[in-house]
């Protein structure tokens, strides 16, 4: 039995969206999309067959679908998601998952209550580079972990900015941090864990937006090792890099490429069968987006079939939004932000041995 879904949001991400759907079509149907444009929603009409909505509630009432995917710009996410949490069981919403960690905490709430499945889409992590990234790093390979550092370098022209009036606020996407970035500061947590202190510097370079084109974070993490955020749209003249590299006691690792898609260095004092891998893993998307929507829908149906949990659910989704709030905060107050308070006077719980 096929998954029926619906769209909100026609944008620039759409097509990503319905190539996943396609790839995915033996399981899913796509029953109806959304956007208040006219010229969008006529476009995506044209090019799905199915019907057009400029209202997502009603769409949502009328059709009952079992998944709906949320794709409008990100100051809407938690109002469009809270507005549908009744209405269906599974709902998927484009990264960053809100603006604010309050919208955030809104949607899993209103998800929870309303028995309903949140997922949040970070694609970048069913890249093939980088679940074997991933797979070294679980298995210990690394070792004492002691640098990660991620590198945005791409190109947004002032046109881009220009073609929506919500791209590059404060109210509805912010700056290089939460756009293009989230996906890249999402994949740092992942894989070298909590963190306990951040300092952030941002500043906006060759475009007029309210937001920052170009921002470098300085992140310091539970387990002791450090980390490097940089990130710029202001790239010329056009994208160059997106970026992960992992350095450790036994192994680096830097999966380059401008999407986060191509394994540059591949090197570990011992050696594994599947090191041979890392040659082959690789791929060359045509953009930034790279492959990784159709194995997010993969996943996304397996835990609705199975009922276990989502690598990527509403809190795992807030994790990152945490980061990149901080990282914010940090900027705007030029001081370092803590990450979790760490008792340092409270005898509570203290053995006499501890000290």
């Amino acid at each position: 039995m096929r998954q029926r879904l619906a769209l909100i949001g026609c944008g620039r991400i759409l097509r990503k969206h319905l190539d996943a759907i396609e790839a995915n079509k033996d399981h899913l149907e796509l029953v109806g999309v959304c956007d208040l444009k006219e010229d969008r929603l006529q476009a995506a009409v044209e090019k799905s067959g199915v019907k057009g909505y400029a209202d997502h509630i009603q769409m949502v009432k009328e059709l009952k679908p079992d998944i709906v995917s949320i794709l409008t710009e990100s100051g809407s996410h938690a109002k469009v998601c809270i507005d549908c949490a009744p209405y269906c069981k599974n709902i998927i919403v484009e990264k960053p998952m809100a603006l604010s960690l309050t919208d955030a905490d809104a949607m899993i709430e209103s998800c929870e209550h309303a028995g309903t499945r949140l997922f949040v889409v970070k694609q970048n992590r069913y890249n093939k580079a980088v679940r074997l990234l991933r797979r070294a790093l679980e298995e210990g390979r690394f070792g004492k972990l002691v640098m990660g550092t991620v590198r945005v370098r791409w190109c947004r022209t002032q046109k881009y900015y220009d073609q929506d009036p919500w791209r590059g606020t404060w109210a509805e996407d912010g700056g290089v941090y939460s756009n293009q970035a989230s996906h890249h500061i999402d994949l740092l947590r992942w894989m070298m864990g909590d963190v306990e202190s951040i300092q952030s510097y941002t500043t906006t370079r060759l475009v007029n937006i309210e937001c920052e084109d170009t921002g470098v974070g300085i992140l310091r993490f539970t387990n002791g090792a450090l980390g490097v955020v940089e990130t710029t749209t202001a790239t010329r003249p056009k994208d160059l890099e997106g970026s992960i590299s992992i350095l450790g006691e036994n192994g680096s690792v830097v999966v380059g490429g401008f999407a986060v898609n191509r394994i540059d260095t591949w090197n570990f004092v011992d050696e594994k069968d599947y090191d041979k891998d890392a040659l082959t893993a690789s791929e060359n998307p045509s953009n930034v987006y790279g492959f990784g929507h159709i194995e997010f829908y993969r996943d996304i149906l397996d835990c609705i079939e199975t009922g276990k949990r989502p690598m990527l659910d509403g809190l795992e989704g807030r994790k990152s939004l945490e980061l990149i709030v901080a990282m914010y905060q940090a900027a705007a107050t030029r001081q370092e932000v803590r990450m979790r308070y760490i008792p340092e006077h409270v005898p509570l719980g203290r053995r006499r041995e501890d000290g």
